[in-house]
């Protein structure tokens, strides 16, 4: 698919206005065998991104691949796809097996127009996603209880947007919010499936971890 990506924030919103109603919340078909995991940092003018690659459930990793391009459109909260998606699509491009499903480090529905980072991606590659944040980016919640597994809903605008976990034991929780291809449901499964001994699923972390290497060597 050739990505045509705008230039000003009138042409990013058209474009989610447009793609919000390819979004498709639905239980998986079945679990995964492959997860990636993606994100990118930020220098001034440039974008390193970085995809990493796990088997699940065992949580092996397979590859890595990573992605760098010059910075073409600015940091507005609710349109970081068209800041960072070019980039890291170039390194999900370059995975040698393909993953079954996508965490992205970024909303999913959890978003003011129902589409954020990880919706939209999941649309453009058709492809189960995840969003994985650690902020909140719209919605009210309940702090969820202290152990692993705990979660409670995120509501936005009388919708359950997605969901605040806890994926340690008494840690800061996540913003969990499904992108594509998933429901609520298999979006806490699998990122709880995917977490290590950190807070931070561990294909995300890897991803995150790379992206900052990159960065800094840059």
């Amino acid at each position: 698919m050739v990505i045509k990506w705008p230039d000003t924030i009138a042409e990013a919103r058209e474009l989610q206005e447009r793609h919000r109603p390819r979004v498709r919340i639905v239980p998986l078909k079945k679990d995964p065998e492959f997860v990636a995991g993606a994100d990118a940092a930020f220098s001034e003018d440039r974008v390193f991104a970085a995809a990493c690659l796990y088997s699940y459930p065992d949580l092996a990793l397979i590859e890595r691949s990573t992605a760098t391009e010059a910075s073409t459109f600015p940091y507005v909260p609710g349109y970081l796809l068209f800041r960072e998606g070019k980039t890291i699509i170039a390194a999900l491009n370059k995975l040698r097996t393909k993953p079954d499903i996508i965490i992205v480090d970024g909303q999913g529905i959890a978003h003011p127009r129902g589409i954020g980072s990880a919706s939209h991606l999941g649309v453009l590659l058709n492809k189960p996603t995840i969003g994985c944040a650690k902020t909140r980016l719209v919605g009210e919640y309940r702090q969820p209880g202290k152990r692993k597994g705990n979660w409670s809903e995120l509501i936005y605008e009388g919708n359950k947007m997605g969901a605040v976990l806890r994926t340690r034991d008494i840690v800061r929780p996540l913003f969990v919010s499904p992108g594509h291809g998933i429901d609520l449901e298999g979006a806490i499964r699998i990122t709880l499936g995917c977490v290590g001994i950190y807070r931070i699923p561990e294909p995300l972390r890897c991803a995150d971890r790379l992206s900052r290497i990159m960065k800094a060597h840059n």
